[in-house]
């Protein structure tokens, strides 16, 4: 059974590659869930100002195993969030405190092709 919030959820329309993308799987702790939605929400706000941010996807499933992908026009764009001050200082919480394990991929979209139900 679907609630009617799923229905908003859509996958990121993009540009025509290439662009890259920064995949980020994590499985998380039980520590704050308040404190990380909070800084994931102010987080997903943030990184809308870096030049070359095209736009995000996320998931998480029941058992705790999380993936966001940020988009970005260039490898510049992914410096910038990745040397953000408040993203620094996030990710050094989240290694204290939210996250069991993370892993961060970069990579070059070539291709991308896109299905919708008329």
């Amino acid at each position: 059974m679907s609630d009617q919030t799923d229905a908003a959820v859509q996958p990121t329309s993009l540009p025509e590659p290439p662009y890259y993308a920064a995949i980020f799987t994590s499985l998380r702790t039980d520590d704050d869930p308040g404190g990380y939605d909070h800084t994931a929400e102010h987080l997903s706000r943030l990184v809308r100002e870096i030049p070359g941010f095209l736009g995000e996807d996320s998931a998480r499933t029941p058992g705790g195993l999380a993936i966001s992908v940020a988009y970005f026009r260039d490898l510049e764009g992914i410096e910038r969030w990745r040397r953000h001050p408040e993203h620094l200082a996030a990710k050094r919480r989240g290694r204290e405190r939210w996250y069991e394990r993370y892993v961060i991929h970069i990579a070059r979209v070539e291709h991308a092709r896109v299905f919708a139900r008329e």
